[in-house]
């Protein structure tokens, strides 16, 4: 599995609709999961182009009064799968309450964790996944599996032991094909990823490279 985060770069803003085309082109050549999360103007034409698009990120309350918040009932009616949650620069404090609010609405969801304890810990709400990123990594040149491989290793134990059902995905400073190889290799089932892929010379042929791995 292979989570794309397009964050807002500028870039994400110019070629979002693009980027989400060259994920179901790969996706549908290489028969590998590719979910794309584009910034939140983009979603529905999106989720209208493709039907692997998450949100990079949802609050935990209803349909109300809650001036700038993204609810889970509002991803609904854009169509999308499902949502990041408690991505290192969008860090909430209630992950339970907000994973439930999505498996409520039927999405998906897919924990972001900076350590193998906080791991652990969102393994107990039965996420559909949950990827490792040390905060200090992302955006580097330097990948998780790379500077603290027993960091995946950990988790995944962990996890699988809370939560068999639940995947561990890798992320940060996942740039090239020996990342996800070596992340694999430490028992990883799949990779979240933004900068390396947005800044791709040839995004296509950049994305089915990491794909070729799984």
């Amino acid at each position: 599995m292979i989570v794309l985060n397009l964050k807002t770069y500028q870039a994400s803003f110019e070629k979002a609709l693009l980027f989400t085309d060259i994920a179901g082109e790969v996706a549908s050549e290489t028969g590998v999961r590719i979910v794309i999360c584009p910034p939140l103007a983009y979603l529905h034409e999106a989720a209208e182009r493709y039907s692997d698009v998450f949100s990079q990120h949802v609050d935990a309350n209803g349909p109300g009064a809650y001036t700038g918040s993204v609810p889970a009932a509002l991803l609904k009616t854009a169509h999308v799968k499902g949502s990041l949650v408690n991505h290192s620069e969008k860090r909430i404090s209630n992950i339970g309450e907000t994973v439930e609010s999505l498996h409520i609405a039927g999405l998906e969801s897919i924990v972001c964790a900076a350590t193998a304890k906080e791991a652990v810990s969102c393994a107990d709400y039965s996420p559909g996944g949950i990827a490792i990123e040390p905060p200090d990594l992302i955006g580097g040149s330097v990948s998780v599996s790379e500077a603290d491989p027993n960091i995946i290793i950990n988790s995944v134990k962990a996890v699988k032991q809370v939560n068999n059902k639940t995947i561990v995905l890798c992320g940060a400073g996942i740039g090239k094909k020996e990342d996800v190889q070596k992340a694999i290799e430490l028992g990883a089932e799949g990779i979240l990823i933004a900068s390396a892929f947005v800044k791709a010379g040839d995004h296509k042929a950049f994305l089915t490279d990491l794909a070729s791995v799984f």
